[in-house]
């Protein structure tokens, strides 16, 4: 990974939760390096300057994940 890399978070934070260690995690829609803004899940420390491994997508493969979410039971 890129040592130097920018990101601006588009929109307002969403939190789907928030860990014992008080990280969030979180689903933006965020500009990586001044590229077209994706959406994005990860995990965010509190004051966001540090975040964990995440999912990028764009606006239809979130659309197809919300798709198939729909379509299955959740236990």
């Amino acid at each position: 990974m890129a040592e130097n890399f920018s990101y601006n978070f588009e929109g307002e934070h969403n939190v789907i939760s928030k860990g014992s260690g008080g990280w969030l995690l979180e689903l933006n829609k965020i500009s990586w390096n001044g590229r077209p803004a994706k959406y994005d899940i990860r995990s965010w420390s509190e004051d966001h300057q540090k975040m964990g491994k995440g999912v990028t997508l764009t606006a239809e493969e979130l659309l197809k994940l919300k798709e198939l979410l729909n379509t299955i039971e959740i236990s």
